[in-house]
């Protein structure tokens, strides 16, 4: 099957989809590159517009080759031209699980976690909850009508958007402007909102390997350059410490990798995932898990891999076998 690097997409992680696509590229130069625009068209892109492309987590990517059509259309070539997507897709219906039954229902090879688990890992209030059924503990929720109480109660809470990714969105609850920020914005976006949670931040990815047996990689530790890890942190900021392996004592680093693989199976995420956490007095807090991590030169995921011992190339191949495998190609 020929490999294909899907990138792109119509949700604002799209910047980060691109630097995603330019360390697959370079992994995997043999693959063929399909550049998802904003405007939900699919066009043919050539390794060398990808590469040029500079400060892909501010500037918009432009592809330089032919228009394929529409999603649905694309995959029904790529059915037709025996392709396997490889992922390079974060956030909105690529994440959320449209994409992959779109893909799915043609028999579309593809990486990364299935429908399902990816419709449920992307909403945040549900991941909490089947999280949670398999022992995996997670800040208490506060609803918009309990907000002042709650505010009063615990002196500082956090508020994000139930469905996005890559830190977009979040309201540090400090004073009564910020209460009004989230009120704000929860007219028009879904908001978990929760006590704020002290301590380091960490995550810890989960790889499947071709058995289908699960192995915890080592956990990274976050020190945010200018205290809190929003997008500026993450992807623009030079300062931001990203750990790995992670400095916190051996129970806590076993816990995370347990805590990660439980989350995981209970979302029924498949290839591989990542899971947020907060290092607080009591232990490992739960955040999140994201189906579709950033596979970027600067992301966590291949930080991981690398601490593993594994080689990033080998990573990928192996998702590949994997997605043929079960999509019975």
């Amino acid at each position: 099957m020929k490999p294909t690097i899907l990138f792109g997409g119509t949700s604002r992680e799209r910047l980060v989809s691109v630097a995603s696509a330019q360390a697959l590229a370079h992994a995997l130069p043999d693959a063929d590159l399909w550049f998802w625009d904003h405007d939900g068209t699919v066009n043919v892109t050539s390794p060398a517009a990808l590469h040029a492309h500079d400060r892909p987590f501010e500037l918009p990517f432009r592809a330089d080759g032919i228009l394929i059509g529409d999603m649905a259309g694309s995959l029904d070539l790529a059915v037709h031209e025996n392709r396997v997507l490889v992922l390079g897709l974060h956030g909105g219906s690529a994440e959320n699980g449209e994409f992959q039954v779109l893909a799915e229902a043609r028999g579309v090879p593809f990486t990364g976690s299935g429908s399902a688990a990816s419709h449920l890992a992307f909403d945040k209030t549900a991941a909490k909850r089947f999280a949670g059924l398999a022992g995996v503990h997670s800040p208490s929720s506060v609803s918009l009508d309990e907000l002042d109480e709650a505010f009063s109660h615990y002196g500082k809470l956090i508020a994000k958007p139930a469905q996005d990714g890559s830190s977009f969105g979040l309201i540090y609850v400090n004073s009564s402007q910020d209460l009004a920020a989230v009120r704000r914005e929860a007219k028009t976006t879904a908001y978990v909102i929760e006590p704020f949670v002290t301590g380091p931040e960490a995550t810890c990815g989960v790889l499947e390997q071709a058995d289908g047996s699960l192995i915890a990689l080592p956990p990274v530790e976050i020190v945010p350059a200018e205290g809190t890890f929003d997008y500026k942190s993450k992807y623009l900021a030079a300062a931001t410490q990203e750990i790995c392996p992670a400095r916190f004592a051996s129970e806590i680093m076993a816990q995370l990798r347990d805590l990660s693989i439980k989350a995981h199976k209970a979302m029924s995420c498949r290839g591989y995932s990542r899971s947020d956490f907060i290092i607080s007095d009591h232990g490992p807090v739960y955040l999140e898990t994201n189906t579709l991590p950033g596979l970027t030169k600067a992301s966590l995921y291949p930080k991981s891999l690398k601490a593993q011992g594994i080689e990033f190339v080998d990573f990928l191949n192996g998702q590949i076998e994997l997605a043929v495998k079960r999509a019975g190609r």
